[in-house]
């Protein structure tokens, strides 16, 4: 798929863009006569997609060049994570990397075409994306612990939902199995909608997934939010506790996303993009798109982002082990 030029704000128009269409405002070429590259590695509507797009309109004006987001879905996120660590340490080619291809993919895929650590230089992080732990409305269980009570008294007769084997969904439930040492059978879906509707219809019993999806539910009293993944709670479900204070003192399974660009590329131009996208994520229209998404914006430096994906490993490593995951 050609690289497909920065557009539109709202999540609808994004899906349905045409793939030629330029951003006004984001047309001015760099000095170098090169455009800024961003390579998502998903399809176009999903959450990395409309972070990167985001934060991507704010840096084309800032660094005075054209912003492309390229489009490379596949194996996880593997493929575009792949071409981002071939390309030229310039400056001029950015991934949006997330939790999935910086940190799981390595246990899930034996023969990784790049290395998280290696291959890249941190940029930045961008946000945060809380996971929610959700029930049927119509279930009798009002929190975490009766939920792991039922499990443990009814070993693989209780189900849950996700995405897809290899999942956020799905690491971030098996981590949750192997904190509370007991067993829910893994249902895999293609897609999270369909793992979504067979949860409002009763065919599983729990789904353990980002905000953006489950809250809408929530709100309309159809889902019961039983935990969120963060360390802290969510200001729009004050009433509901994290995993941590409810047993499981550290517990964090937030999906995470930043910027990396090509290992090589030069400290000081690191630095510049470090800079403006620290810059982006404190505009008010930024802040208002990552909300509509769920995420909490997260700017920091690049030595705390390549700290965190190191930090990261070892224990999505673990979690691939202990649960047995195998990608789709």
């Amino acid at each position: 798929m050609p690289p497909t030029p920065f557009p539109l704000r709202r999540r609808s128009l994004l899906i349905g863009a045409a793939a030629s269409l330029v951003l006004p405002g984001l047309t001015v070429q760099a000095q170098s006569g090169r455009t800024l590259r961003l390579i998502v590695p998903f399809p176009p509507g999903g959450s990395t997609d409309i972070l990167a797009r985001a934060v991507g309109a704010r840096l084309g004006p800032a660094l005075g060049q054209t912003v492309l987001v390229d489009n490379k879905a596949g194996a996880g996120g593997s493929l575009g994570a792949a071409e981002a660590a071939r390309a030229e340490p310039d400056g001029n080619t950015l991934l949006m990397g997330h939790i999935g291809t910086l940190a799981v993919n390595p246990a899930l895929y034996p023969k990784l075409a790049y290395d998280p650590v290696k291959s890249f230089d941190p940029v930045g992080m961008v946000a945060r994306v809380p996971n929610i732990l959700v029930v049927n409305a119509a279930s009798p269980i009002k929190t975490l612990a009766q939920f792991i009570a039922q499990a443990k008294a009814q070993p693989g007769r209780m189900t849950y939902s996700s995405g897809g084997n290899g999942s956020a969904a799905h690491i971030a439930f098996e981590y949750l199995k192997l904190r509370g040492n007991f067993f829910v059978l893994h249902i895999p879906y293609r897609g999270t909608a369909p793992s979504i509707t067979d949860l409002l219809g009763g065919q599983v019993d729990a789904t353990f997934t980002g905000a953006p999806v489950v809250l809408p539910h929530v709100r309309q009293g159809k889902l019961r939010a039983l935990a969120v993944s963060s360390p802290q709670r969510l200001a729009s479900l004050p009433d509901v506790p994290t995993v941590a204070e409810s047993g499981y003192p550290g517990f964090d399974a937030d999906q995470w996303y930043g910027f990396v660009a090509p290992a090589g590329t030069p400290a000081p131009v690191l630095a510049r993009l470090n800079a403006e996208v620290n810059k982006a994520l404190q505009t008010p229209e930024v802040a208002q798109q990552l909300a509509a998404e769920g995420a909490i914006p997260t700017p920091g430096t690049p030595k705390a982002f390549g700290e965190l994906i190191v930090r990261e490993l070892p224990r999505w490593a673990e979690v691939v082990r202990a649960g047995k995951v195998k990608p789709d």
